[in-house]
């Protein structure tokens, strides 16, 4: 049983996991609840780890960097097309192994907690400005019809 990566279906209390072998076949699929996945990737040999980018997988990526495994976050755009049957979390589990596996997928980059401070501060920035942009814009058409 020689996984080279683990898909992992990541959400809020039950992951699934798929892990395939470097020709593409499915040596396992599990159910995994949150308190054991980081247990169960530890005792793992060394492999890439592959899942959907969302808000929880930057974590995740850490952690299991901890244990020296490869990381790939995928955006979940690019994992669609490679999922084959009905949307489960299995199959989107498998799915985000094979598009892992592909020599010419796109990859998101891993972030430090910092880098993702500082994407914070300027999403709530963005944000200021633009609540600022829409009050001028509404105080300008009142005065207009004044």
């Amino acid at each position: 049983m020689n996984v080279t990566i683990i898909g992992v279906d990541l959400a809020k209390n039950i992951f699934h996991l798929c892990g395939i072998n470097a020709e593409g076949k499915v040596l396992f699929k599990k159910k995994m609840q949150r308190n054991k996945l980081l247990e169960f990737v530890a005792n793992q040999p060394i492999c890439t780890i592959a899942m959907e980018a969302c808000s929880s997988s930057q974590y995740w990526a850490r952690r299991f960097k901890q244990h020296q495994h490869e990381i790939k976050l995928i955006a979940p755009h690019l994992v669609k097309p490679y999922v084959k049957s009905n949307k489960n979390d299995f199959n989107d589990a498998q799915a985000i192994a094979e598009a892992a596996s592909r020599k010419h997928m796109r990859f998101v980059p891993l972030k430090t907690i910092e880098q993702q401070d500082i994407q914070s501060l300027h999403r709530i920035r963005k944000e200021l400005v633009d609540s600022r942009t829409r009050l001028v814009i509404a105080l300008n058409n009142k005065f207009q019809t004044i």
